[in-house]
């Protein structure tokens, strides 16, 4: 079994988060600027057997796409073009950078470290993959 990876993309920086092997776990990966995100994830998948993708998916509240669809379905078709045999799914990625900000401050992180962007992009990566998996398994056991 592989891994499976979530992007929050962005116009200048990319969340990463990936899955143990076993899809079990949900951790921070890294942040990657969006101009080096196909090379990272060709040398990442290189060295992990990668399942599948996870791209947030912008929704507003009325549940409308927002406006960064314009940039995300762009680099949605090329991971797919780059990446043909890997799996790739979207996932409503509504709240994250909220909830990723609230979290670090529930941590107890400084408002100097809260003011990292790379860090929100990261947590929000594993809260879109955190809650893809819940999704996925509420979904098994209906069947």
């Amino acid at each position: 079994m592989g891994r499976i990876l979530a992007i929050d993309y962005g116009q200048k920086r990319v969340g990463l988060a990936v899955t143990d092997e076993w899809q079990i776990i949900a951790t921070a990966l890294d942040t990657v600027h969006s101009k080096d995100i196909f090379q990272y994830l060709k040398d990442y998948t290189r060295r992990e057997k990668v399942d599948s993708f996870v791209v947030g998916e912008p929704k507003q509240m009325n549940n409308q796409m927002s406006d960064s669809v314009k940039f995300i379905d762009p680099f949605v078709k090329k991971l797919k073009k780059e990446f043909p045999d890997i799996e790739l799914e979207r996932y409503d990625e509504r709240f994250t950078s909220k909830i990723a900000f609230q979290t670090m401050i529930s941590a107890g992180l400084k408002k100097k470290d809260r003011q990292n962007k790379a860090t929100i992009d990261k947590i929000s990566a594993v809260l879109i993959l955190q809650s893809f998996m819940e999704y996925k398994a509420a979904k098994s056991k209906k069947k």
